[in-house]
């Protein structure tokens, strides 16, 4: 209801500015993959929230910094940044400080000239920006602080008309934001990606009010920025109370463009900084990662893991620490990521947390204090927690690896694995995620005169492990199931291939 309040004579300006700006490159979604350039795009980013302060003109800018620190992450290869649009001045001590909006209107505008300045040395990279543009945290002040300006209770966000209108408010001035480096209009800047309505929302107690407020949110940013995605910010099922139900209605709306998901496993209390349990801790994330990129395919959308991180050996924080189990866990994790996606599978990229570079805490107890310089833990945690530092050289290794992997599928990427053949068609398996029997349909419209039909399925390293049908067909709709009892759980890639061409589906076995 919301999006009426929206003065309609700026619309048209920028739909005329957004035409005559059309020579931009934007990221778009096909299916179940993201398109950029006519290719497909897959990614390996982080997550820089603090990159506007870097960049600011004010009191905690340090754009040498900012630079030294995008230099860095160029080489290392990561092109896809997780950052901050928004701060909400709060009187909680472990907030960050300054914020941007010190009041309702009201804006520090030399953080706002940060994110012009980081925007512009991104666009510089070929780099890419995932905006969060509100915070269920209190660490950025976010959805409790908007409570506290319009007198509401933390659990009623979601139906508070003042905060809401306020809300909404702050993000037209920022997407309709010209920048003062570039001169282009946010709405038209290809150095964005999307827009998140906040980092890691969740429903409290009112599933329907959490729905409206992602549908309303949603479409208000698509009226007034028609170039960008936009896309929720959800943890996945941790943030939707372990209800696949609300996951999926919340990334079903239409104007979601794309799904989310969080991976913490020391946070959710799966893991042991001492590794004692690091085993059971990784199998739970591979299957966290598994059930989520089934849940995308059903959605028929792409998705990202746009949060991941794992504390130092022993929970230490300096720089001097080791990363034995960290590294171990990215490894495995990134290339569980990138052997689905090269394989079809819907997930287009990840954002590890987080990039902390060249910063050190000055302080013993390594707790952030006003003046502390920026690194990716927030001001609630130890700074050095999960942050990686520009030293840790097993690290940088590991993902400089697998974001030279993930940007050679802009080559070789499957894009139109999900697509209609005229001649044949591949169904979705169902049940999936599966345990141990799924059944899988297809069907042959038009036969020809070589009508041998071959279904098989592949495991993640390419190598066939059933063979499910090796025969002619007629013209007609076969079902058959697939029993993997003896097969360990993992994702699974079967294709149907018939008159020279094929077409492939992801199955996902959770035993």
């Amino acid at each position: 209801m919301y999006r009426n309040l929206l003065p309609f004579i700026i619309l048209p300006l920028i739909l005329v500015e957004s035409i005559l700006a059309q020579e931009h490159h934007y990221i778009k979604v096909q299916d179940t993959h993201f398109i950029l350039e006519g290719k497909p795009y897959y990614f390996l980013g982080t997550n820089l929230w603090y990159g506007c302060y870097l960049g600011s003109t004010g009191r905690t800018g340090d754009r040498g910094r900012l630079i030294r620190e995008l230099d860095r992450l160029k080489e290392i290869g990561v092109n896809n940044l997780r950052i901050l649009g928004a701060s909400e001045s709060s009187s909680i001590q472990a907030s960050i400080k300054p914020a941007i909006q010190i009041s309702p209107g009201v804006y520090d505008d030399s953080l706002l000239i940060g994110l012009d300045f980081l925007l512009a040395e991104m666009s510089k990279r070929d780099m890419h920006a995932v905006i969060f543009l509100n915070n269920f945290w209190t660490w950025s002040g976010g959805m409790s602080q908007y409570q506290n300006w319009f007198s509401g209770s933390a659990t009623t966000f979601y139906r508070n008309i003042e905060a809401n209108i306020a809300l909404k408010q702050y993000i037209r001035n920022l997407i309709q934001r010209k920048n003062t480096i570039t001169g282009l209009h946010y709405y038209e800047d290809p150095a964005i990606m999307a827009w998140q309505l906040a980092n890691e929302p969740r429903p409290f107690s009112s599933y329907d009010e959490f729905y409206n407020w992602i549908d309303s949110t949603a479409q208000f940013i698509h009226s007034i920025d028609p170039n960008h995605l936009v896309t929720t910010g959800s943890e996945g099922l941790i943030g939707c109370n372990i209800n696949p139900t609300v996951f999926l209605t919340a990334h079903q709306n239409p104007s979601i463009d794309y799904a989310t998901f969080h991976l913490w496993a020391y946070n959710w209390n799966w893991y042991n900084p001492s590794g004692s349990n690091f085993s059971s801790a990784l199998a739970n994330a591979r299957t966290y990662i598994q059930y989520h990129i089934a849940y995308a395919q059903q959605l028929n959308k792409p998705i990202t893991m746009e949060e991941f991180g794992l504390p130092r050996d022993n929970k230490a924080f300096g720089p001097t620490s080791t990363t034995t189990f960290r590294d171990q866990y990215f490894d495995t994790l990134l290339k569980l990521i990138y052997d689905s996606a090269s394989i079809g599978a819907p997930i287009a990229g990840s954002n590890y947390w987080g990039w902390g570079g060249e910063a050190r805490s000055p302080n013993g107890d390594y707790i952030w204090r006003v003046g502390d310089p920026f690194m990716c833990d927030p001001p609630m945690e130890e700074q050095g927690l999960n942050s990686v530092y520009d030293t840790d050289t097993s690290t940088i290794f590991i993902l400089k690896k697998y974001s030279t992997l993930m940007k050679s599928l802009r080559v070789t990427g499957v894009v139109s694995n999900n697509a209609k053949v005229y001649d044949f068609e591949l169904y979705q398996n169902y049940p999936n995620p599966f345990n141990p029997e799924t059944k899988i349909e297809f069907q042959i419209h038009k036969v020809w005169a070589q009508n041998f039909v071959s279904l098989r399925v592949y495991d993640l390293l390419g190598r066939e492990v059933a063979v499910l049908v090796n025969e002619e067909k007629q013209a007609g709709r076969y079902s058959l199931s697939w029993d993997a009892t003896n097969y360990p759980s993992g994702i699974y890639c079967y294709r149907l291939s018939y008159n020279g061409l094929s077409v492939a589906k992801i199955a996902v076995l959770i035993k």
